[in-house]
């Protein structure tokens, strides 16, 4: 029986999670077809795109870019889109079947939130979504089945584990870091941290933002919000282990005292592939992990005095509401200050800290609430930097 042809559209196609969904697409041009793109500024990777796959539709950054996107591309009967509606629009898509999420930052919330309005299957990479809307995202997911499928490593990785398990069996959820390219330093010499090394992580091909993130290791901390909502278990339920190796990807404690463990080589493909597969998996023909070929697999306490920026992902989720929003925004900001050396490296997750302090009204999360908890952060995180430059 020839298998059904799943429609997607990939949001955030010119980034790394984008440009590997679309070799996923070529492997199995029988099974996947885009009717979608969207990327922010990167037109020329954008059009070329546009070239190969042949969507209905398209979506970029800023409406300015239309004009110069039409130019480069051959048909001019497209449908273009832009700016955040354009990417709500072709969330909502009747034509597509599962949309892939792969825009980083806090622009992921609102596509994120309309896929699943309009019913759609959500393969979601972006992190931040989650965070700052978990509670919306996961109330319009209820009734949907698996509806949200998630592309992250760890992630994946523990959606598997708990397959067919039920919460009185699980003790713990625990997350594995690779501690990113600063983890022997000294921590005293992180003053001197320049963009480019932040930028070169030990394990995984990533970008810029997500690079600096695992560096400071708010990567893990905002993923510790993300499954506290993806799986709906308290948050003390869920530990972060440093494992240099990058192997493992995610761990499950049982209440017999099984730990279960996912492990497999370091290539994003694999998850995505799986998000777009699911419930089957399809033989991506990767390099099998060489279980004689490791040398060890170690495991380290992530202490909140040496990654400080675990300990305001806890914070968050116990002060709840618009809090985590807070969190992510003031660290998106802080991240694009240092990127642009406004701000030294160890100041990121100081920065983070001292926009929460200051943030005493902490409605509950809804759209109105977190778009209010934005404009205060944004306004608030520049004047800090303003004050220390």
């Amino acid at each position: 029986m020839k298998p059904r042809i799943k429609k997607i559209s990939v949001i955030g196609s010119t980034g790394s999670i984008g440009v590997n969904t679309l070799r996923i697409v070529e492997k199995f041009p029988d099974r996947l077809k885009v009717v979608g793109l969207a990327a922010g500024r990167n037109l020329p990777l954008l059009a070329r795109q546009v070239e190969k796959f042949r969507p209905a539709r398209v979506a970029v950054g800023d409406p300015l870019l239309i004009p110069a996107l039409k130019s480069r591309l051959k048909s001019k009967k497209l449908d273009i889109l832009s700016g955040p509606p354009g990417l709500v629009s072709l969330a909502r898509d009747q034509e597509a079947d599962e949309i892939v999420l792969a825009v980083s930052g806090s622009t992921g919330l609102h596509p994120a939130l309309a896929a699943l309005q309009a019913g759609k299957q959500l393969a979601l990479a972006n992190k931040e979504a989650l965070v700052m809307g978990g509670e919306l995202l996961m109330k319009a997911a209820c009734g949907l089945g698996n509806s949200l499928i998630p592309i992250d490593s760890e992630h994946s990785a523990l959606f598997q584990l708990l397959e067919g398990k039920n919460s009185e069996e699980i003790v713990r959820l625990f997350l594995t870091a690779s501690g990113g390219p600063f983890l022997n330093r000294d921590p005293r010499s992180l003053s001197r941290v320049t963009p480019e090394e932040a930028l070169s992580h030990p394990v995984w091909k990533m970008g810029e933002k997500i690079s600096v993130d695992s560096a400071t290791l708010m990567n893990k901390g905002l993923e510790v919000i993300e499954a506290r909502y993806l799986f709906q278990t308290e948050p003390g339920r869920i530990k972060v282990l440093i494992h240099p190796q990058g192997r493992v990807h995610a761990l499950l404690e049982l209440k017999d005292g099984a730990v279960l463990a996912h492990l497999g080589i370091p290539d994003m493909r694999i998850p995505i592939a799986y998000a777009l597969s699911y419930p089957d998996r399809w033989p991506l023909r990767l390099p099998a992990l060489s279980l004689p070929e490791l040398k060890g697999l170690t495991f380290l306490e992530a202490r909140p005095q040496r990654f400080p920026a675990l300990r305001l992902a806890y914070s968050a989720l116990d002060a709840a509401g618009t809090m985590p929003a807070v969190l992510s925004l003031a660290n998106e900001i802080a991240v694009e200050a240092f990127l642009s050396r406004r701000i030294s490296f160890p100041r990121i997750v100081e920065l983070v800290a001292r926009v929460m302090d200051a943030w005493k009204e902490n409605p509950a999360a809804s759209l109105e609430a977190i778009a209010a908890a934005e404009i205060w952060t944004r306004r608030k995180t520049e004047a800090v930097i303003q004050r220390w430059r």
